[in-house]
Parts: structure tokens; sequence; C-alpha cells
């Protein structure tokens, strides 16, 4: 079992303080940001001030922050990938599972 000890908002707003704080470092204004990165400037500000914002417009801000490459790590896989494995053994590796069944199983779920 795996004990989280900050909320979700907590999360959320301690994202939004790294982003601003890079947006401050790299001498950005809110609406310079804005502009540059497509995000309107009310959405903007609702996420350094609350920390919510859509995927899709936390990612256009990650791009013009240079911080985008950070998201390729979430939910990544564990198993660290060899330079080693033959693109073989790559493809014989049981295909992830794409979607739910939404079915409630044998599992007691």
């Amino acid at each position: 079992m795996t004990v989280y000890l900050k909320t979700v908002q907590e999360v959320q707003t301690g994202i939004a303080g790294r982003f601003k704080s890079r947006r401050l470092a790299m001498n950005l204004t809110q609406r310079e940001l804005s502009a540059r990165s497509g995000v309107t400037l009310s959405s903007l500000k609702r996420f350094e001030r609350e920390g919510l914002i859509s995927l899709d417009a936390l990612l256009n801000l990650a791009l013009v922050l240079e911080c985008l490459d950070d998201f390729e790590k979430l939910a990544g896989q564990s198993l660290p990938v060899s330079p080693a494995q033959s693109l073989d053994a790559l493809l014989a590796k049981p295909a992830m599972r794409q979607r739910a069944t939404g079915r409630k199983g044998s599992h007691g779920i």
C-alpha cells in the first residue's frame, strides 16, 4: 500500500508554483508567456493562482518554459530498456493494455 503525504491540491499548487518560478527566471510576464504558448491569459492566471489547467495548456506552457521533456517521465515504465536487447526480444513482449473492459471480473473488484 502506498501512502501519499500530499493531497492532489498540494501537488497542483506545487507544480503551478514551480512553473511560475520558471517563468520569472526566464523574465517572462504572464502576458508574454500566454502569447508565446497560445494559452489564454485567464487560464495562465488561474493556473498560477489555483493550480487548475488542462493538460494541453500545461504541455504548451512546458514547451515554452523548456521543461516539456519532464513529462516524458510521467507514468513511465519502471523497467529500463537495455540497448543490448534485440528488436525480436522487444517485439516478443506482451502488448500493454490500451483500454479497460469496464466489467467487474472475478478479482472481486
